[in-house]
């Protein structure tokens, strides 16, 4: 067992000393968006707090949260003036009263693009006929399980993704990664890790360029890409909330998360080479379990100005949901991180809250 554990030890080190002279910063970022309406109103602080079908996505370990038999979530969103499409679906289930697990499936993509390469014939004549168009889409599937420990107020979990990315006819790549989390209740406090992407993900590049269209990029000085090995970093992000309970209808919901990146410089509050930390905080104010207003903020980043002074600027984020009878309805008002006013995007997501035993009970009746 020692001989195993330290083979698999030199594996992961040498796995990551070669992701660090290969891997790009951004690899698969289409994941760190964020999923549910309700996280994206509290600036995706969410790795303690997550309770539901979402967890599957923010820390498998909240999963064994769920009350109810089953959970479903959707949820349509999309960013850039409506260019690019966020789409979201998930289902989870309880094994057991320790165990759960859960389905999840994202897309973001950008459809319709034109397709100008045969804009122009063999005779030189301009022919908008030639026009196609195309599209660029980002998928991942995650399968999650989680149980709680036997250790009291732990839960741990895990994600196995699987990523396809296509552009086109012309290039795909398959990508797969495993993510681990835990949450532990203390004392009324909740503490949370989630770690992306633990062992690196690798996404394996395709391309398949016809003749005709690699003769344009020739003509007009662009480069022909070639199969290649993208690798996404390992993110570890840390959590710790706390739930107060204001009067007999009221309670307020804290979180601060700090999400530590390990692909070098960023720039977030933090900066660090190779780790660079990134601070984001969400509050949720709850009326009798049914009416929710949230706030958040996040995306700390240093700019200067036209007088070339330094200063820290942010990204808030506002969401309100409602919750009755099983259903919940999550607004949130976001964008994915340009800061820029007009191009935040309204995000609405669906749950729904599914007992068998209620199921069975209604169809007899």
């Amino acid at each position: 067992m020692i001989n195993r554990f330290l083979a698999i030890l030199i594996l992961f080190c040498s796995l990551q000393v070669v992701a660090q002279t290969t891997a790009p910063k951004f690899s698969n970022e289409f994941l760190s968006i964020g999923v549910g309406a309700r996280a994206l109103g509290m600036s995706n602080a969410q790795v303690t707090s997550v309770n539901d079908v979402t967890s599957g996505y923010w820390n498998p370990a909240g999963l064994t949260k769920i009350d109810k038999d089953f959970q479903v979530d959707l949820m349509h969103s999309e960013y850039f003036a409506g260019i690019a499409k966020y789409d979201y679906g998930a289902f989870a289930a309880k094994i057991d009263s320790s165990s759960a697990f859960s389905v999840s499936l994202i897309r973001f993509g950008v459809d319709d693009i034109p397709n100008t390469t045969q804009l122009i014939d063999a005779d030189g004549n301009i022919d908008y006929d030639r026009i196609s168009s195309f599209s660029v889409a980002d998928y991942a599937f995650l399968f999650s399980y989680a149980r709680k420990a036997k250790i009291p107020g732990l839960r741990y979990g895990a994600n196995v993704k699987i990523i396809y990315r296509k552009v086109g006819d012309f290039a795909n790549a398959w990508g797969f990664g495993l993510d681990a989390g835990a949450q532990y209740h203390y004392k009324g406090w909740d503490f949370g890790v989630m770690a992306r992407d633990i062992t690196s993900t690798f996404n394996a590049w395709s391309f398949s360029l016809d003749e005709e269209t690699i003769d344009v990029f020739e003509a007009t000085g662009n480069e022909i890409p070639q199969n290649s090995l993208e690798v996404t970093l390992p993110k570890v992000i840390l959590g710790v909330s706390k739930t107060v309970k204001i009067s007999n209808k009221f309670q307020a919901l804290s979180e601060i998360n700090f999400d530590l990146s390990t692909d070098g410089k960023r720039n977030v509050l933090v900066t660090g080479d190779p780790v660079s930390i990134d601070p984001h905080m969400g509050v949720e104010v709850g009326y009798d379990d049914l009416i929710f207003l949230r706030l958040g903020v996040g995306n700390f980043q240093k700019v200067t100005d036209i007088y070339a002074n330094e200063k820290i600027s942010y990204q808030p984020n506002f969401g309100v949901g409602v919750k009755f009878k099983g259903i919940a309805i999550d607004y949130a008002l976001s964008d994915i991180g340009d800061q820029s006013e007009a191009l935040y995007s309204n995000v609405f997501s669906l749950r729904f809250d599914i007992n068998k035993a209620n199921h069975v009970k209604a169809r007899f009746e």
